[in-house]
């Protein structure tokens, strides 16, 4: 009977978890392929030859609700859902590494330590082929059949064969783990400083018992200043992830590129894609390369697109963070 209740419980509550993971996803998945799209959205300063030796032109979208739109009129609801298995996928992942290493006690129940810190960086740093898979779903300007072959869409050849070679991308997993380190353990230890610092005083022990509106301000003022260290990481990590590997020195080269051309590929927009991708011009080779290129090619703006979708997603995550230490 024990057993019966118990698997009712969990059959419950997983009901519950599945349904409103659909209602969060319906939501969310459009805006942050809207975002992600920003933000991947190669907008040179001067002009530019294309691949022909034509000036070349770059869509202009100048607001964030200017994607969704152009997204839907040339992809359809179809392009606004890109990266929704991905994102998905990830969520599970990643809620049953966290609902396993607490139950074995690997994991401690106070998100802000060190332990903590680490586990979740180690486990977003071995989910960072999914990152680059999904952020790739979004970006690429062809159908995905929503099977097994979107990943011949998504990868090269060596990196279908040699999956590694997603850690190996130039700069990608430096770029990542920075973002981590400075989102998961350096910002948060400032904040809980500057906290300590504003509400501890003599006979108050906790933060709950400070004004709440002081509170806000603080968290507000907090997330700005986070949202100037991390907002640049996370345009330098986007784009590098979606720089495809082409080269491995058991491969040709010219072989990839001809197996490439050999599959059946069916453009998601009729007559012109949603953004210009920077596909003609020499790749990034690091973390500072990347960032500088974005600067001399795009301007300092570039590395601040949809700067406040980071900030709203700081505040749930101080609002975590305020919970659960």
């Amino acid at each position: 009977m024990r057993l019966g209740s118990l698997l009712l419980y969990y059959e419950f509550y997983g009901m519950i978890f599945l349904v409103l993971l659909a209602l969060v996803l319906t939501i969310l998945v459009p805006l942050a392929g809207a975002s992600v799209r920003i933000r991947a959205h190669y907008d040179p300063k001067g002009l530019q030859l294309d691949s022909e030796g034509s000036i070349g032109s770059s869509p202009v979208i100048p607001s964030f609700f200017s994607m969704l739109r152009r997204i839907h009129r040339i992809e359809g609801w179809s392009g606004l859902y890109k990266g929704l298995l991905p994102t998905s996928l990830s969520i599970r992942v990643v809620a049953a590494l966290v609902i396993f290493l607490r139950n074995k006690k690997y994991l401690p129940r106070k998100f802000l330590t060190p332990g903590a810190s680490t586990v979740w960086i180690l486990v977003c740093s071995i989910l960072l082929p999914q990152a680059v898979i999904k952020n790739r779903a979004i970006t690429t300007p062809y159908k995905l059949p929503g099977n097994i072959y979107s990943l011949r869409v998504l990868l090269t050849p060596t990196e279908r064969w040699r999956p590694l070679t997603l850690y190996l991308t130039p700069g990608l997993l430096i770029a990542d783990v920075a973002w981590q380190v400075a989102y998961a353990v350096l910002i948060p230890r400032w904040i809980r400083r500057l906290l300590l610092r504003a509400f501890v005083k003599p006979g108050i022990r906790y933060i709950e018992r400070t004004s709440t509106i002081k509170l806000v301000i603080v968290f507000v003022a907090i997330a700005l200043l986070k949202t100037i260290i991390i907002t640049p990481l996370e345009v330098i990590f986007l784009r590098l992830s979606i720089q495809p590997n082409r080269v491995a020195p058991e491969f040709n080269s010219i072989s990839q590129e001809e197996s490439d051309t050999e599959e059946a590929r069916e453009y998601a927009g009729v007559e012109e894609d949603v953004i210009n991708l920077r596909t003609e011009r020499e790749p990034y080779v690091g973390l500072i390369d990347c960032g500088k290129r974005i600067i001399e090619e795009e301007g300092w703006g570039a590395l601040y697109r949809v700067w406040w979708w980071t900030t709203l997603q700081d505040l749930c995550f101080s609002m975590f963070w305020l919970r659960y230490t």
